[in-house]
């Protein structure tokens, strides 16, 4: 008995085993079945859908051909405009070119205009000029008519007595006359401070010396001495002395330009006549320093001292030069 009851539990749960095996089986196929009419469906959609028609693709082809006509139309416009640039380019510089011509042009002329206008101006001139010299000369040879016909004047010339030149020993007084100002060289004083300064800086050392010294009513002095030593002969004897002699000398004034007018001078009560005043014409000689631009004033100058009696001796100098000294120079010569 109980044999038997464990058999029929084991048919059993196989018999279940099959119909689960069963309905599974089913169900896959039930499922495929599906499946495969879905994907048919789907593929006779996208069939439908990717299907085009003849019109369309006669469409797209003549959308096709007019795209690539534009596109060659639109090289073609795009080679036009470079070939357009390029020729404004060159109209560019052609007007640059023709700019540049045009302002050399317009200066040339501008030049040429301002030249004939200084022709004409000189033209007028000339003719100006011409007209006044034409009318000089008719006055002139009217004047010379008249001067025909008139009797001969006599002319009195003044002039100074030229005596003979001596050279002057006796004392001198220096002055300058420049830019016809005239002013006091105090030579003597600037001689002495020259002489003390000297010996001041005197200390036994053989050699050239420079100083200046001053300044003496508005001059200054600049000198140059030399101090040496060798063989000197006196009374037969021979023997080492010391030698001092002066090289060089340079006066000028402090300032330019320095000194009383010439009309100033020769009107009175001026610096000269505080110089000349207890002087003695036989014994003083007035030595004047003058420049080129001053003869005329020393004329005037040498009749006012000649009327007082004084003689006068005359040191032309070049323009902008000093007074100088040396122990070669010569002394005054005086009239």
């Amino acid at each position: 008995m109980a044999t038997r009851r464990k058999r029929s539990s084991v048919e059993m749960g196989h018999d279940a085993f099959l119909d689960i095996v069963a309905n599974l089986v089913g169900i896959l196929i039930i499922l495929v079945v599906v499946l495969g009419t879905r994907s048919q469906q789907v593929a006779q959609e996208i069939q439908a859908r990717t299907e085009v028609s003849d019109e369309d693709l006669s469409h797209l082809a003549t959308e096709t051909t007019r795209t690539q006509a534009a596109q060659v139309a639109s090289l073609q416009l795009e080679q036009q405009l470079a070939q357009i640039d390029t020729e404004l380019l060159s109209r560019k510089h052609e007007r640059a070119v023709l700019s540049d011509m045009l302002a050399v042009a317009r200066d040339q002329w501008q030049q040429q205009q301002a030249e004939l206008d200084q022709q004409r101006q000189a033209a007028v001139q000339l003719v100006s000029t011409r007209s006044s010299l034409e009318n000089q000369l008719k006055q002139l040879q009217a004047e010379s008519g008249a001067l025909a016909a008139a009797e001969t004047p006599v002319v009195a010339v003044e002039h100074l007595p030229t005596p003979m030149a001596k050279t002057v020993f006796g004392e001198e007084l220096h002055f300058r006359l420049k830019d016809n100002r005239l002013s006091v060289v105090p030579v003597e004083r600037l001689l002495e401070l020259i002489r003390e300064d000297f010996k001041r800086g005197l200390n036994g050392r053989e050699g050239t010396t420079r100083s200046e010294v001053g300044p003496i009513q508005g001059y200054t002095a600049q000198y140059e001495m030399d101090r040496s030593r060798g063989a000197v002969s006196s009374g037969g004897r021979v023997g080492m002395a010391t030698r001092i002699e002066l090289v060089g000398l340079l006066i000028e004034p402090l300032r330019e330009p320095y000194g009383q007018s010439i009309e100033k001078v020769l009107s009175g009560q001026s610096m000269l006549d505080v110089e000349l005043a207890g002087r003695n014409p036989a014994t003083t000689t007035i030595t004047v320093w003058v420049y080129p631009d001053s003869f005329a004033g020393l004329r005037r100058l040498k009749e006012h001292l000649y009327a007082r009696g004084f003689a006068t001796a005359a040191r032309p100098l070049p323009m902008d030069h000093p007074i100088t000294g040396s122990p070669q120079g010569s002394r005054s010569a005086a009239q």
